[in-house]
């Protein structure tokens, strides 16, 4: 029986990174889930995964945790890389040290963990890339401009990666989830900026309120659960033949459609309509 691919996961603390590790764990693969506190991973460790502290805004954690997998196994089999985090707040109030941080994680941090797998897996000439994205990688919303930023930019990194090294023997798989039943939105809600006296005071409170309405317990039942999303990691992981991208979700299938076939004008009129701007 053929072994199957050693996995290294980012992100594992709690969530779909989580739940993408104990997927993989129950397949029966050798799963390297890591997450910045190792302590956090203290119930992957009892189950028999290896853990390892890895911080994607870190060099030599992540230089670490690559040479512990291919020391083990001669090369990383599949990339998960899952770490990510949100700010919101209007493009012009947002701290752009606050952005270029987000930045550092959530496209930097899988950037640079990428090219440190992609030489093993060139000399094996066989690996998997699965880079989590989000339906947000298709369009914008007012007040998380810099969130949405950073996930267009992993799907752009991600296809022209995916046409780079296909002849390679390596596939590069995104994976786009709609809302997902985390913490998100208090996480997200505390990074606004504090109300200034200025011009986007109503604004930020608006949406505040409407990122709170959103995960309301009575309209939960579109958003997804951890273990929904990491199944599709899971299984995109490891098809012969996967597709490029694989939106999760009701929301993500019926948006991402939205934008692909709606004219700009008719797409920001529905986004006013739940999230207004600020006027003069």
């Amino acid at each position: 029986m053929t072994a199957r691919p050693a996995v290294l996961i980012t992100g594992c603390s709690s969530g779909v990174g989580q739940a993408s590790a104990w997927r993989f764990l129950r397949a029966g693969h050798p799963v390297y889930a890591t997450a910045r506190d190792v302590g956090t991973l203290s119930e992957l460790d009892q189950a028999g995964a290896v853990t390892l502290a890895l911080d994607v805004t870190d060099e030599d954690s992540m230089t670490a945790a690559v040479k512990h997998v291919e020391s083990d196994h001669g090369a990383v089999g599949i990339l998960v890389n899952n770490a990510a985090y949100g700010i919101q707040g209007a493009v012009e109030a947002v701290s752009v040290d606050d952005a270029r941080r987000q930045f550092e994680t959530n496209f930097f941090g899988l950037a640079r963990l990428t090219q440190m797998v992609l030489p093993a897996m060139r000399a094996r000439r066989s690996g998997r890339i699965v880079n989590v994205s989000s339906m947000g990688g298709h369009f914008s919303l007012p007040g998380a401009g810099f969130l949405h930023a950073s996930k267009y930019a992993v799907e752009a990194l991600s296809d022209a990666l995916r046409l780079e090294v296909r002849g390679l023997g390596i596939t590069v798989v995104i994976v786009e989830p709609g809302p997902i039943r985390t913490p998100f939105p208090t996480k997200i809600n505390a990074t606004i900026p504090p109300p200034d006296g200025g011009p986007y005071d109503r604004f930020h409170a608006a949406v505040e309120a409407r990122v709170s309405a959103a995960y309301e317990p009575k309209r939960l039942s579109m958003a997804l659960s951890a273990d929904r999303v990491a199944q599709v990691i899971a299984r995109a992981a490891v098809r012969s033949r996967p597709r490029a991208r694989y939106p999760i979700g009701v929301m993500a299938h019926g948006l991402i459609a939205l934008r692909r076939f709606l004219p700009d004008a008719a797409i920001d009129a529905i986004t006013r309509t739940q999230f207004p701007g600020p006027t003069a």
